[in-house]
């Protein structure tokens, strides 16, 4: 499992325009990065809290549904958040225009 998820982090990180990648556990405690800590952590606690108040969103409008992707984007960055039950996995890129 291990080295599936390393693999996923290269060939996510080969991309163009990639920034960082975080995976994140259920609690919001970055597990694997590619950024430093500082950034890490600060987007590690404030993209969890937000997917869980987006999967809360969609939860009230239907109960029968989930979330199952997020995307921001910023004047700088995309942030793409694809949550599941027991990890969140948080890419970080430039925006291509």
């Amino acid at each position: 499992m291990a080295q599936e998820v390393e693999e996923t982090m290269k060939r996510i990180q080969s991309h163009k325009g990639i920034v960082g990648t975080i995976i994140v556990n259920a609690e919001g405690v970055p597990i694997k990065t590619t950024l430093d800590n500082t950034t890490t952590v600060q987007y590690a606690g404030l993209i969890s809290s937000l997917a869980d108040k987006a999967r809360s969103v969609v939860r009230d409008l239907d109960p029968s549904n989930d979330l199952t992707f997020l995307r921001i984007r910023s004047k700088k960055h995309e942030i793409l958040v694809a949550p599941d039950k027991e990890f969140i996995l948080i890419v970080v890129q430039n925006p291509v225009d």
